[in-house]
């Protein structure tokens, strides 16, 4: 399968300036959305400055893109935050943050381009979601949650639209060389162009959800049948 026209938000760095960068090199129109618009306009793309947690102007956004593309037949959503928290910290506002960005953010855009590619019958809708998701982890209990919930929602769209021609796809990273992640020692560790192949790569397969790297596939197949009172005794 492959793209014309894509959007992506959440363009500004890591993944999904990769994916721009990577969309654009093999001749796609692409159309990138970012709290700054800068960093999307020098990879040569089309930029729309917008803060995710601002709902009520995705939609007039959404159709100025479309037009200004002359069309959309790929939208990834890879806006996400994962602020540090401290072992004893219990901060509401990191929290709804998270939430907002992670999970509210998503399901406005995905829906705004499920929409779309019912109506025209045809599409791909990718989101971004973690390994993270897969178990309620001790450390980041918010972002956790919206890692699961962006999976249970992409299955849901997925479930929704097949019947309508649309691919629903949900890509699991494991830990990625980006801003967010910066000063982390994290296991199977990949830098961010190599995280966009897979997301591209799994994109143009057009189905069902995926792991990247792919060696995450047997670890969490491990990991979600670990009893609950041992995992829980881990710190992962």
């Amino acid at each position: 399968m492959s793209f014309k026209r894509a959007l992506v938000i959440g363009a500004s760095s890591g993944i999904g300036a990769e994916v721009v960068r990577k969309l654009l090199a093999g001749g796609c129109k692409v159309a990138g959305v970012a709290r700054r618009a800068e960093p999307i306009e020098a990879l040569g793309a089309m930029a729309y400055a917008h803060d995710v947690t601002n709902y009520d102007e995705a939609p007039e956004l959404f159709d100025r893109i479309v037009k200004d593309l002359g069309g959309l037949d790929l939208l990834i959503y890879n806006s996400g935050v994962m602020p540090e928290v401290e072992e004893h910290e219990y901060n509401f506002d990191k929290d709804r943050q998270v939430l907002e960005v992670n999970v509210l953010g998503g399901v406005n855009w995905l829906n705004l381009g499920a929409a779309h590619m019912e109506a025209q019958r045809s599409g791909t809708l990718v989101g971004i979601s973690s390994v993270a998701g897969d178990r309620g982890r001790r450390g980041y209990p918010a972002y956790t949650t919206s890692k699961a919930a962006m999976t249970a929602f992409l299955e849901a769209l997925r479930n929704r639209l097949h019947r309508y021609g649309v691919h629903v796809v949900t890509v699991k990273p494991g830990p990625v060389r980006t801003p967010m992640t910066d000063g982390l020692e994290l296991p199977f560790i990949i830098d961010a162009s190599e995280a966009a192949d897979g997301v591209l790569r799994l994109a143009r397969r057009g189905t069902g959800e995926g792991y990247v790297p792919f060696i995450w596939w047997p670890i969490m197949s491990i990991i979600q049948r670990v009893p609950s009172f041992i995992f829980r005794k881990t710190n992962i």
